[in-house]
């Protein structure tokens, strides 16, 4: 299967410099009990190397993972939140840190800061490694963003497309899918 080109749009060093910069915004909040949740599958790389630089910072977080899909294997979100695998640790009182690689629709990340809240989260705090603005379905906001990002299919870092170009050390884009 021959795949098309991609474009560079963040590279190694400075996706790495920015996770040390949000792991240092993060460490001087000064949450309690910080229960990291990352968002899978996009966010998986990121949340790996944001939890290294935490502990680089200082910080001790646990980690949890949620599994939540409303994209399956479309470019497009098909409105409708999915629960694929849930968190297993109890929130209640915790503060919880939520992870994704991207903020673009905001459904999913409403839909999981919604559900550790009504399980009894303390606070639940957002932080996306890419946020596209102006596309925004529902109302929120991230607390912590990585890069604002153009209007354009992003991949690598840990992000696809039909489960491909997860494992690119950089963030970019293909132009055919623009």
């Amino acid at each position: 299967m021959s795949l098309p080109p991609v474009k560079v749009l963040f590279d190694e060093n400075r996706i790495a410099a920015r996770n040390k910069e949000l792991a240092s915004e993060i460490a001087g909040a000064g949450f309690e009990n910080l229960l990291v949740v990352a968002v899978l599958k996009g966010s998986f790389v990121f949340a790996a190397d944001l939890l290294r630089a935490m502990h680089a910072s200082g910080m001790a977080p646990e980690m949890e993972f949620v599994h939540l899909s409303s994209y399956r294997d479309a470019q497009v979100s098909s409105g409708q939140v999915t629960i694929l695998r849930d968190v297993e640790s109890d929130v209640r009182g915790r503060d919880v840190l939520l992870v994704d690689d991207i903020l673009e629709s905001g459904r999913t990340l409403a839909f999981a800061k919604d559900l550790l809240m009504a399980r009894g989260a303390r606070t639940v705090k957002v932080c996306v490694l890419l946020e596209k603005p102006g596309k925004r379905a529902v109302q929120i906001d991230a607390d912590y963003v990585g890069f604002m990002t153009p209007d354009v299919f992003v991949v690598g870092y840990g992000m696809d497309v039909a489960h491909a170009f997860r494992q690119l050390p950089f963030i970019g884009h293909i132009e055919q899918l623009d």
